[in-house]
């Protein structure tokens, strides 16, 4: 039995679809019970939990092979990031209780990185089950190319998209959330001991130039990027409802002047097989508009 956080979501989602299609059983983990309802259909085990919540998850987690661990992604974090303290302290004291017969957790480039930015939440998380005596993979993917959902109405309506990323010409590690969970998939199906780290990206790294050129090919028409001024980056976050947009902008800024990177940089990292075009033009098909922040 393989426990799944984050069933709903793209990577888990599609983590589940590949365990299920191997004939793997799967214990669906999900804190609303209507939305475990469709893994219920495909055959899926249902526990009901909450990433914070100790009890719950020591339930959804006990009995089983191996544990995917996906943690809310939270973008507007408080200073000192109290809330990824607190699920730390709860997965930690759940994995010791349950005993899983392995975890993978989903993390991020840049985990290990001393400066403090959103990507921290991560590296707090990480610090804490670290030393489990439970076999450990942090798999650690790149910039979501799925990021680039919240580009696609400028493109299409006006062709032009804004870019955090810069300069536009450099490129920067990138990957789809397919290859994540398909990579997910086969990870928490080995069997290793002690904690390892697998830093995940896609075949080459991406510009943001890249991405207009990409946009513009798929759409048929002229598609332009234009980099957003940083001096303006903290006001413009703080319009859109963030109270706290420091850590999301370090976190640019880490990805910007290449201090947030893979512990082997490139050439350690292992290659997913999902093309930017490929990811944009699933994007553009399904005409998905700007809803929240982005993030890794």
């Amino acid at each position: 039995m393989y426990a799944i956080t984050g069933i709903t979501g793209k990577v888990g989602g599609e983590l589940a679809r590949t365990l299920l299609a191997a004939g793997e059983p799967v214990r669906a983990v999900v804190r609303d019970p209507q939305k475990g309802q469709e893994w219920a259909a495909l055959g899926c085990e249902i526990a009901l939990a909450n990433i914070d919540d100790t009890a719950s998850l020591t339930i959804a987690f006990r009995g089983t092979e191996g544990v995917f661990v996906l943690v809310p992604p939270n973008f507007d974090p408080a200073p000192e990031f109290p809330e990824a303290r607190a699920i730390a302290a709860a997965l930690r004291t759940a994995l010791e209780a349950a005993r899983p017969a392995r975890v993978v957790y989903l993390s991020t480039i840049g985990a290990q990185a001393s400066e403090s930015n959103l990507l921290t939440q991560h590296t707090i998380i990480e610090a804490t089950i670290r030393e489990l005596p439970t076999p450990i993979t942090f798999l650690r993917p790149a910039w979501f190319m799925e990021n680039f959902t919240w580009d696609v109405a400028s493109a299409r309506d006006s062709g032009v998209i804004a870019s955090f990323l810069q300069p536009l010409g450099k490129p920067f590690p990138m990957i789809a959330t397919a290859d994540v969970g398909r990579v997910a998939a086969e990870l928490i199906q080995e069997d290793w001991n002690g904690c390892r780290v697998v830093e995940l990206e896609a075949a080459h790294r991406i510009t943001p130039n890249e991405v207009a050129a990409t946009f513009a090919k798929i759409l048929g028409r002229p598609v332009r990027i234009a980099a957003v001024p940083r001096e303006t980056w903290g006001s413009l976050f703080k319009s859109q409802g963030m109270k706290n947009p420091l850590p999301r902008i370090q976190m640019l800024d880490g990805f910007n002047e290449g201090w947030i990177e893979f512990e082997r940089e490139e050439s350690g990292s292992m290659k997913g097989k999902v093309s930017l075009e490929m990811v944009l033009r699933g994007l553009i098909e399904a005409g998905v508009e700007r809803r929240t922040p982005r993030m890794v």
